[in-house]
């Protein structure tokens, strides 16, 4: 995180207040709406009162129109004013003063200075580092010591301080025994009691033993709590004192504390919420000093707390649980499937340039699985904690493209109600892909060069410089060089961007792998659906194997999918996979290509207009349905429409 450059310290009659920290690059705004950078609770400021900004290496303010207007050093200002330290501005009754570094604060006595911390409607009055209930390890180890010497209980003064050093050493406990054995030592803190044990419940109605300890030096021994005593825990919910009273009618016949050779005990159930999850069982073997009411308080304020962080650990270790199993399944689904030579040398091209800054440029046709390779590009960088940002160029107009690369700031055009943070900021410190660059336009390719370059940006209508820690991975299906030389894409760009080129071969091209990804993506479908399939027939598997795929992998991964929603046996079989009109396209292509070749013909045209010709010829066939044109095309449907546009093709 940038260090901050600069601070605004609330003033107030008795010192001073919150301090909210300036980072360069950004702008702040000031007043009452919650949605304001630092949000200030005065009824006289407005709601957006005045921006704080950092320009040049200077900061400003300036005023946005409020109804009570700002003061600086007791003037109004008009107009944008440079601040120095020990500047006072004043917002309404709200009184900051600006300062470069906190030791310019003036008067502050020694261990007082107010911390950075972001506002969140809450004003700072007072600062405390230890309470008075606080112990340290040494007093609280002084204490234990002096109850293993008497085996008295401590006042309840200290037992209060006792209860707060529990409820900090919880926050910080790992797991359940640990936890557990926190709670043990406070009991044998502040009680005398001679033996205390944590019991897990287990249904029906059973308990598992997790942590106990004994005051004794010997080896500990541990008498089971009595089935009685733990009925009436179970059924009332309540903790309970119990002593050994032989005469006591109630209690023979059972299984009483005196058989358990227990002459006092305390049993308090550990709950959260309704939930039980276990028992706090304490007891003494003699009769000098008997657990009381006192204990029977203390304990149960321990069960309370213990039964909170349990439930609170509980529910963690499974958020643990499902985050790593997240954490896989996005690993497997980034994993690059396939073992033909190809694809063996793309992967060790990409292991070896994931390890680099260098900017990246991938190269294949649509569908093959460039964003893949992006993604394993970040899953094996130094960068794979940060944040993985896409973004389809092509998907979007000039001016939306640069919106969303660069952000902007409200009001920037029609339309703009509100800031947006552009996907460089979103994917500071981590990778951002950029899919099919070559659709870019020339304004936008000369913003991107500079960010390229090291320099810093500006959202759409702001001023405010923005640096941002971003690797570029870039990815076309198109012949650059041949954009390059149409002047559509610009040559320093180009050079810029391929500073590592990889090369995604065409499914066709690597047909040993049609099988796997076919099982791969099986399971991943079967997975989702539910679907009770267990592989693929010879048939159909000769059947994908000899397949041209046109549309590459997201071909493939869509004739699976389709197949999993409709097959209705066990296994996948040839009817299943739905290829016949792409196979009867893929004929009638190389038909009409053997027969021009057969009649020896020859008609001299240019590129554009083979290409031209071909379009029209595919919506024709497709009775103008544009999704299914692309898909035949091998391009977006965006960069179709673009092509039918610039070509003046009519329906």
């Amino acid at each position: 995180m940038t260090p901050p450059s600069a601070f605004l310290v609330a003033r107030r009659d008795e010192g001073f207040g919150d301090v909210y920290p300036l980072e360069a690059g950004a702008r702040y705004s000031v007043g009452r709406a919650p949605t304001n950078r630092i949000v200030l609770r005065d009824d006289l400021c407005s709601r957006e009162h005045a921006e704080i900004f950092h320009l040049d290496s200077e900061w400003y303010i300036r005023d946005l129109g409020s109804l009570n207007g700002t003061l600086l050093n007791g003037e109004p200002i008009r107009s944008e004013r440079v601040l120095r330290p020990l500047d006072e501005l004043r917002l309404g009754r709200t009184r900051l003063v600006f300062v470069e570094e906190m030791s310019q604060l003036p008067d502050l006595p020694k261990g007082t200075a107010p911390t950075a911390s972001k506002s969140d409607g809450l004003e700072i009055r007072q600062r405390l580092s230890q309470t008075r209930y606080q112990q340290t390890a040494q007093t609280i180890e002084a204490t234990l010591g002096e109850n293993r010497e008497t085996n008295n209980r401590i006042p309840a003064q200290q037992a209060i301080g006792v209860l707060y050093r529990l409820a900090l050493d919880m926050a910080s406990a790992s797991d359940t025994t640990e936890l557990c054995t926190l709670a043990v030592d406070a009991v044998f803190r502040a009680t005398p009691a001679e033996v205390v044990a944590i019991l897990k419940f287990k249904e029906p109605r059973e308990f598992e033993l997790l942590v106990n300890r004994s005051r004794t030096t010997g080896p500990a021994t541990y008498h089971k709590v009595s089935h009685y005593v733990s009925n009436e825990v179970l059924s009332t919910k309540q903790a309970v004192l119990a002593e050994n009273v032989a005469a006591n009618a109630t209690l023979k016949n059972r299984d009483s504390i005196a058989e358990l050779r227990v002459a006092s005990l305390i049993c308090a159930p550990i709950l959260a919420g309704d939930q039980l999850l276990g028992l706090l069982h304490v007891y003494r073997t003699t009769g000098h000093t008997p657990l009381n009411s006192e204990d029977l308080e203390f304990t149960l304020a321990v069960a309370r707390q213990l039964g909170t962080v349990w439930q609170r650990l509980t529910r963690q270790s499974v958020l643990w649980a499902e985050n790593r199993s997240l954490k896989d399944q996005l690993r497997i689904e980034s994993e690059i499937v396939g073992r033909s030579e190809a694809l063996r040398r793309v992967e060790s091209q990409l292991l070896r340039a994931a390890e680099t800054r260098a900017t990246v440029l991938i190269r294949g046709e649509s569908g093959s699985g460039k964003e893949l390779i992006a993604r394993a590009i970040h899953m094996h960088s130094p960068r794979r904690d940060g944040p993985f940002i896409c973004l389809n160029c092509a998907a979007l107009t000039e001016t939306l493209l640069e919106s969303e690369l660069f952000g902007h700031e409200k009001g920037a055009f029609t339309g703009a109600t509100e800031r947006l943070i552009g996907k460089f900021e979103a994917a500071d410190k981590g990778t951002i892909f950029l899919d099919e660059i070559g659709e870019m336009a020339l304004g936008t390719q000369a913003k991107l060069l500079r960010v390229l370059e090291g320099h810093p940006f500006e959202r759409v209508g702001g001023n405010v410089p923005i640096r941002v820690d971003v690797r570029v991975v870039a990815a076309t299906n198109r012949p650059l060089e041949e954009a390059v030389r149409a002047g559509t894409f610009r040559k320093d760009l180009f050079y810029r961007l391929q500073v590592v080129q990889l090369d995604v071969p065409p499914l066709r091209e690597r047909l040993e792998d049609v099988p796997l990804l076919a099982e791969h993506f099986l399971k991943r479908f079967v997975r989702e659906t539910g679907r009770k399939i267990k592989g693929f027939t010879a048939a159909a598997l000769q059947k994908i194997s000899n397949y041209h795929w046109p549309g590459n992998v997201r071909e493939l991964r869509n004739l699976i999918e389709r197949a999993v929603a409709l097959c209705h046996g066990p296994m996948i079989d040839a009817a299943d996979l739905v290829l016949f009109e792409l196979e009867a396209r893929e004929g009638d292509a190389e038909n009409r290509v053997a027969g021009s070749a057969g009649r020896g013909e020859y008609e001299p045209e240019t590129l554009e207009a083979v290409e031209r010709r071909h379009i029209e010829a595919t919506l024709k066939f497709t009775e103008w349905n544009k999704s299914k044109a692309a898909a035949i095309l091998g391009i977006e449907r965006s960069t179709l429409d673009r092509k039918v546009e610039r070509y003046g093709i009519t329906k």
